[in-house]
């Protein structure tokens, strides 16, 4: 077993009837949206939990950056809390990052998860805490969901086995397989993290990447920044979700084979994760297999069947 499959650490399941809580650590939301989201999460049988936090608002912020942070710390060191699911992403969440207690969060571990803004915290938190997180839908999105990706968000939480993520029609840049933990998400907000102490560890990773409303001109720019940062250097390999609204995306996949041609990694495309209806859950920090002759990523059996409840 390596460090990194010590290190990495999945919360408990829970079950219908556990409390789970909203934050918004990030822009406001449309009350609306976060109703329907809500009742989304009460009819899979979750309590729900929404303080009153969320609703502050700060400019384009959720809050101001005190009050934002204080409420994760806060959630993470409730008992009574066994998940904390984002109300949405947007802005705002690097913002927080010098405000939150790593040690209650390490010291309490929790289903955590979102994705888009929230990517920061995805990473930031098995980066510094070994806590393996959850890329999925916010909870403004899940209402517009796909049945399929409401079905995968809920058994992320409460089963103890983790079905292969398979792209509908995948694309194989370059064949093989190879395993490391599963990190990354939005490529803006992996670019901005950069050269920080929160952003992930990409060495023996298994790299993923989203965007969307990027043009291919900025996609190209974000790509060769992780790429002069040296973040392709010793990657395991490279999945690619979704890139909405951002025109072509065979021209976005010629890009990536293109900036990464000298990298001897399996790089396959199509996944279903990033900023469409459907927007498959994937553990980040988990021990991932990527395997082209399967079209898949798959999770660790070994680390998928310590989520033990209470553990």
């Amino acid at each position: 077993m390596t460090d990194k499959e010590q290190n990495a650490q999945f919360p408990g399941l829970i079950s219908p009837g556990d409390t789970v809580a909203i934050a918004a650590p990030a822009s406001p939301f449309d009350k609306h949206m976060l109703m329907q989201g809500i009742s989304v999460l009460e009819n899979m049988g979750f309590i729900v939990h929404v303080p009153e936090e969320i609703f502050n608002r700060t400019g384009y912020l959720a809050g101001s950056d005190f009050e934002r942070a204080k409420l994760l710390n806060t959630l993470f060191a409730d008992p009574d809390i066994k998940a904390i699911f984002c109300a949405r992403g947007g802005y705002g969440v690097m913002r927080i990052l010098s405000l939150l207690d790593f040690d209650v969060i390490r010291d309490n571990p929790k289903i955590f998860a979102g994705f888009s803004d929230i990517t920061v915290l995805l990473n930031a938190f098995y980066r510094k805490c070994g806590l393996v997180t959850f890329h999925t839908p916010l909870v403004t999105t899940l209402p517009a969901s796909t049945e399929n990706t409401k079905k995968r968000f809920f058994e992320a939480f409460t089963a103890d086995i983790w079905e292969n993520i398979v792209p509908e029609s995948p694309v194989i840049i370059r064949s093989g397989h190879a395993g490391g933990p599963l990190v990354g998400g939005n490529l803006s907000l992996l670019c901005h993290t950069t050269g920080t102490p929160y952003a992930p560890d990409f060495k023996g990773a298994i790299l993923f990447l989203e965007d969307r409303g990027e043009a291919l001109y900025r996609i190209d720019r974000k790509l060769m920044h992780l790429k002069l940062a040296g973040c392709f250097d010793d990657i395991a390999g490279l999945a690619v979700g979704s890139f909405r609204d951002c025109g072509d995306i065979s021209e976005i996949h010629n890009l990536i084979s293109d900036l990464v041609r000298d990298e001897k990694i399996p790089i396959l495309c199509g996944f279903a994760i990033g900023h469409e209806d459907e927007n498959i859950t994937v553990p980040v920090g988990a021990m991932v297999t990527l395997d082209t002759e399967r079209n898949a990523i798959i999770v660790s059996k070994q680390v998928a069947y310590s989520k033990q409840r209470g553990v």
